[in-house]
């Protein structure tokens, strides 16, 4: 598969978009990453390989800070900024854009998903509260989304075990008998959630958990095709 990368200017500094293509594309997925990584990390390199064969187009962002080797993430508003910037050149692909991130390239797309007009949202390892501190809960930005939500969390994960989301239903738009297979049952809120067993905050799992890294990662992608599969493009 042929990747390209592309560089696009916003007031925060430049982004960098690296494309992985799929022929005949229905859908554009634009993930951005956390604040202590960037595009290689395992979830995204994994979407970014298996998504393409299935007629989704992966667009992985770097934030200006990242491009510019600084390692400190910048302010919450900031990486808003250049999200919002940087969202003309996902569009000037020509399918729908979903917007996505991991930790906090998750918050990111669930603060902007409603204002761009996203066709949806994919929040990994979404940052349910700091590590110990459930109390700074962070749950209302993944439910103001307004927009259909699939988070994918680990199991193990110090930021937020799904067993302490809200109860997790179909999103907005979404017929409630084309809930995701695995997802919590609960009332009808703006997101599901597929938790990843023996999965941290990068979804590493242990080697004497009984899955191994690579069908985890399987798993991942899986859902998260599964859901788009789904998602009620305009």
């Amino acid at each position: 598969m042929t990747t390209r990368t592309e560089s696009v200017d916003t007031p925060a500094g430049e982004a960098r978009v690296t494309w992985h293509p799929a022929d005949a594309a229905r859908l554009v997925l634009a993930v951005g990453h956390g604040a202590g990584g960037g595009i290689e990390a395992r979830d995204l390199q994994a979407l970014a390989a298996a998504l393409p064969g299935r007629g989704i187009t992966v667009a992985l962002v770097e934030q200006p800070w990242r491009v510019a080797g600084k390692k400190v993430a910048a302010a919450p508003k900031v990486l808003d900024e250049g999200w919002r910037a940087l969202w003309p050149a996902l569009l000037a692909a020509g399918p729908p854009v979903v917007a996505g991130g991991r930790s906090a390239g998750a918050r990111v797309a669930c603060r902007t998903a409603a204002g761009l007009g996203a066709a949806g949202v994919l929040a990994l390892a979404f940052p349910l509260h700091p590590p110990g501190r459930p109390e700074k809960s962070r749950a209302e930005e993944l439910l103001g989304a307004g927009r259909p939500t699939l988070v994918v969390q680990g199991g193990r994960d110090p930021f937020g075990h799904p067993d302490e989301f809200p109860p997790a239903g179909p999103g907005p738009g979404l017929d409630p008998g084309l809930a995701a297979p695995g997802a919590r049952p609960g009332p009808r809120t703006p997101y599901e959630l597929v938790a990843v067993p023996h999965g941290d905050h990068g979804f590493a799992v242990p080697k004497r958990a009984d899955v191994t890294q690579a069908e985890t990662l399987a798993a991942i992608t899986g859902a998260v095709a599964e859901w788009l599969d789904r998602l009620p493009l305009r």
